[in-house]
């Protein structure tokens, strides 16, 4: 599979989101610092709210097929500027997470993370694992057998 890195703000549910791609069960933990999975960069939320953390978010791009920029659907801004998907020069989605609070409003969530540079937008409820699949399948490569087809398999 590609390997994501997931980036946004404290509380935007990255770590969520890390526990449900990887078919875990869904607890809060709070993300001190850069996670390692096989296919999956967790970072903190305070990389990328803090000037100087930020600037090692795009060497940590480096290291992913895909950046996943993350935004709540509850949140009242965006911390992506327009047209920041430039700076790299890999894959960049945009990750509407938190799509079941009631004070959701995943379009304009969207909306911001397409003017940030996101053609590609994936709605997420990871506690439901709402999404989460369609996810899998954008980083599935050639040959990659996904959870549900190996439970097929048996």
């Amino acid at each position: 599979m590609k390997k994501l890195i997931l980036m946004g703000r404290s509380e935007a549910g990255k770590t969520t989101l890390t526990q449900a791609l990887k078919g875990e069960s869904v607890t809060y933990k709070k993300t001190q610092y850069i996670n390692y999975f096989d296919v999956i960069i967790d970072t903190p939320g305070e990389y990328i709210q803090t000037a100087k953390l930020g600037r090692a978010l795009a060497l940590y791009s480096y290291e992913a097929d895909v950046v996943g920029l993350l935004l709540a659907a509850n949140e009242p801004y965006s911390l992506f500027p327009p047209n920041i998907t430039c700076m790299v020069n890999r894959d960049v989605v945009g990750i509407v997470t938190k799509i079941d609070r009631d004070d959701a409003n995943p379009q304009q969530a969207a909306r911001w993370l397409k003017l940030a540079g996101c053609e590609t937008i994936f709605f997420v409820d990871s506690k439901a694992g709402e999404g989460v699949s369609d996810i899998l399948e954008y980083l599935r490569e050639p040959g990659d057998v996904m959870p549900w087809e190996r439970q097929l398999k048996h």
